[in-house]
């Protein structure tokens, strides 16, 4: 996004090699006009960092985090755990586990720290964006029709298919 706008939303990554991956995320708040930001930081390795960001993040005018990590994946609830900010997890793919390991470090995190958790992988990334998205129509109306009019596409693009596909059968 252009520097000038203010960003609604981060993407907070553990290593840059996530981008490839996290990408749709990003994508999905082009496509909705979000302003973002992205960041690479690790709960392990820079943890006073990621709590400076968090606990700093709303008083930057940031409104949701998307944290992005893979393995031990503990940067989400880091980030959660310090902020009241919501927080959207994305769980990246491993070797060794294909991404499990870093789903289940997400979404079994203890009461009080609530992480929202997308799918590893797959439309994982882009519904965290989207899902970022719809937070932020609760308090936006032009986000709201813009929702509106996304969702009336994925039923006209289906109906599509459907009736292509039934061309093609014959019925």
């Amino acid at each position: 996004m252009p520097e000038s706008t203010t960003a609604v939303v981060a993407i907070i990554m553990g290593s840059d090699s996530d981008w490839p991956k996290i990408k749709p995320a990003a994508a999905a708040l082009e496509e909705f006009g979000v302003p973002y930001e992205v960041r690479v930081m690790s709960a392990h390795r820079t943890p006073a960092l990621v709590q400076q960001y968090a606990t700093m993040a709303a008083a930057r005018g940031l409104k949701v985090l998307l944290a992005a990590a893979g393995g031990a994946a503990h940067l989400a609830g880091v980030i959660a755990a310090h902020t009241t900010l919501p927080v959207i997890g994305i769980p990246v793919a491993t070797e060794l586990a294909g991404g499990l390991d870093s789903l289940l470090s997400m979404v079994q995190m203890p009461g009080d720290v609530p992480v929202a958790t997308v799918a590893v992988g797959g439309g994982g990334p882009r519904n965290a964006g989207l899902f970022a998205v719809e937070i932020l129509a609760l308090s936006d109306p032009t986000l709201q029709e813009r929702l509106k009019e996304f969702k009336h596409r994925l039923v006209e693009k289906v109906a599509a298919k459907d009736a292509a596909l039934q061309a093609q059968i014959g019925k």
